[in-house]
């Protein structure tokens, strides 16, 4: 029954798309979608979504060479299933009609219903609504696939899937209706969050945590990385997209997107060099390594601040989130946490980091959309410790509903490999093939 069921799945949704076949057009009188606005959105998405196959070459360049492809399909995996959760119900629950600000109705939009035509979304006025879903569901897609370096090279893959499908609806949805619903708790409380350091990366961060200290030590856990190139090319193609990632958020071509641009560029370029330079301080070489994962933390911290701070402060949050995040990683291995490719360091602490600082840096004069107030760096204070509360609901949240989540995936279906199947690797023993 286990063998046949997901292809029961696939068969249902067949039929769900034959009942609801949503071909129905809206027409908006005096709709003001905007040709430009609708290019750039276009290119932006692909854009985000080369980001899922960058990071499973971040990742799977620093597995252990059993495990390269394993690592690198749970990534690829969740272009295809997060999509398919996405149409049915997944956009509705993260952007439907608000449920006390805290989740969707899935029925807003089931099975894409209300996206031919020229309707649009409330906040993005000048793109249609079908452009906004495939833009968010990006975002969508490579969340959990963060969480992935966590528990690489030691969950089973059926196991992964079910956590996958839950991680997304129980805590990812929430998330992105309450920070970028206008009806969302944390939106009305006046966080900002430009583009999911609090939604994508926080969530991930602790999620990853959670899985970490869940699925406990590998047996063996040395290893030289498999491709510290596969590294690159995957630091590469992640710093590319996120221009999609971040502008993209600006939901228009206009200077938001362009700042946003800018301030993405130097804060991934800040915090490359700070890693780098730190690590020579501290007598190491500097590496390859280093500086892709630098350059990767910087591009964390300064998403949630990508569109509320100047240049200038982009620089301090890169460098500052890369000395935070390297100092987390000294931490880290000194402990029994096996979080095999720091996730939580990188990808929690970069996001937490970056929401403090966008409290502490955002200016109204960047973003006229933030309507709460300036950061502490001006004199306010309000900003900066509605951000400090929500960093920590979050943080609740998201790693006590990951463990949750854990628990009951391993009660469905064991989480682990054995013994057996991790001495051989996972791209043998859950995949039947060899990088």
């Amino acid at each position: 029954m286990k063998k046949i069921l997901p292809f029961i799945v696939l068969v249902f949704i067949v039929v769900l798309a034959l009942v609801f076949p949503s071909a129905e057009t809206v027409t908006v009188k005096d709709s003001k979608i905007d040709a430009g606005d609708t290019a750039w959105l276009i290119m932006a998405t692909a854009l985000v979504l080369i980001m899922t196959p960058g990071l499973a070459f971040f990742y799977g360049g620093m597995v252990s060479k059993k495990n390269v492809l394993s690592t690198m399909l749970q990534s690829f995996v969740c272009m295809g299933v997060i999509t398919i959760i996405w149409v049915i119900f997944g956009f509705s629950l993260a952007f439907g009609d608000s449920i006390n600000g805290i989740i969707g109705n899935p029925s807003t939009f089931f099975m894409m219903k209300g996206m031919l035509g020229n309707a649009t979304w409330k906040l993005a006025p000048t793109i249609p609504l079908v452009l906004f879903a495939m833009f968010q569901l990006k975002f969508a897609v490579i969340t959990p696939a963060l969480i992935t370096g966590a528990f690489a090279e030691r969950i089973r893959f059926n196991s992964y899937l079910i956590f996958l499908c839950l991680f997304i609806v129980v805590i990812y949805a929430p998330l992105a209706h309450s920070a970028w619903h206008p009806d969302g708790l944390m939106f009305k409380y006046g966080v900002l969050d430009f583009a999911g350091g609090t939604v994508v990366h926080m969530s991930a961060g602790w999620a990853a945590l959670a899985a970490a200290l869940y699925l406990k030590q590998r047996t063996d856990k040395a290893h030289a990385p498999a491709r510290i190139s596969y590294v690159l090319l995957g630091t590469g193609l992640l710093w590319f997209g996120w221009f999609g990632f971040n502008a993209g958020s600006a939901l228009g071509s206009g200077t938001l997107a362009a700042t946003a641009l800018a301030t993405t560029t130097t804060a991934s370029a800040a915090a490359a060099m700070s890693w780098i330079f730190f690590d020579m301080m501290l007598g190491k070489k500097p590496g390859v390594m280093g500086a892709c994962i630098g350059a990767v933390v910087g591009l964390v911290a300064i998403t949630p601040a990508a569109g509320f701070v100047t240049i200038p402060h982009s620089l301090i949050i890169g460098i500052v989130a890369a000395v935070v995040s390297n100092l987390m990683v000294l931490w880290r291995t000194k402990t029994s946490i096996d979080d095999t490719l720091d996730v939580f360091p990188c990808h929690g602490v970069g996001g937490m980091m970056g929401m403090l600082l966008t409290g502490i840096f955002a200016s109204q004069n960047v973003n006229s959309a933030n309507t709460i107030g300036n950061g502490l760096y001006y004199g306010q204070t309000h900003l900066f410790l509605v951000h400090v509360v929500a960093l920590v609901a979050v943080s609740a949240f998201a790693f006590f509903g990951s463990l949750l989540l854990l628990k009951v995936t391993d009660l469905i279906s064991p989480l682990r490999v054995s013994v057996e199947e991790e001495a051989v690797g996972l791209d043998v023993s859950q995949h039947g093939e060899e990088l």
